[in-house]
């Protein structure tokens, strides 16, 4: 509830008294426990703590495995959130690693079109992108916009923001036509939820309009 109303000091609190209440009564290694220190990843995370968030999830990790074995959705949940948590940090490849393995695990034990494998093909594909590998950055992004589309309304705003990575990727590699489709997607589904000075609206505006200058439009 805390960190819905975004009191992110009062949620660490609050999740913290719930992590020692958990811990006393049913041990470091039950699976509440595992789950708390999720929580209080993200809200470290939001609170921009990158090594706390990272030592939460890696704990996480260690029960999540423990109770429900290493193929579990709940293992891959963690292994996701930890990817991101090392992206930020700036070690992409450690990103990449936990990032490819929620998707192997997520597309096992749930479906290849879940909500949870384009939601990791996305992150991936972001990864990759800072890694230098756009055109692995692209099947990722190609992937989950496939995934997005098929099992989406028209307008979902996952589409946007994977358009809108799919649109610089295409850019950087030099598929000019195709770049502009998917800026011009991203920023007409932004542009009904976001207001026209929202600095997400302004960077598409601009990567688009530098797309069109290099196309002659």
């Amino acid at each position: 509830m805390l960190r819905g109303l975004g009191d992110l000091v009062g949620a660490r609190d609050q999740f913290e008294q719930a992590l020692s209440v958990f811990e006393t009564a049913l041990g470091p290694d039950h699976p509440e426990v595992g789950g708390i220190r999720n929580e209080i990843a993200h809200v470290l995370w939001a609170r921009w703590d990158l090594q706390g968030a990272r030592a939460q999830l890696e704990r996480a990790l260690v029960i999540e495995e423990a109770t429900y074995g290493p193929g579990h959705p709940r293992v891959a949940t963690v292994r996701s959130n930890l990817g991101s948590v090392l992206q930020d940090l700036g070690d992409l490849a450690g990103a990449r690693n936990e990032l490819e393995r929620a998707v192997a695990l997520f597309e096992a034990a749930l479906d290849l079109d879940h909500p949870e494998v384009a939601t990791a093909r996305t992150k991936l594909g972001v990864v990759l992108r800072d890694l230098g590998d756009l055109q692995g950055a692209r099947a990722e992004l190609e992937r989950a916009l496939a995934i997005v589309d098929k099992i989406s309304a028209p307008g979902y705003p996952n589409v946007a923001i994977i358009s809108g990575y799919l649109g610089g990727v295409l850019r950087d590699l030099g598929a000019l036509a195709e770049a502009r489709t998917q800026l011009e997607q991203s920023l007409a589904l932004h542009e009904t939820v976001l207001e026209p000075d929202h600095p997400y609206v302004v960077t598409l505006r601009s990567n688009l309009k530098e797309v069109l200058r290099e196309l002659g439009a």
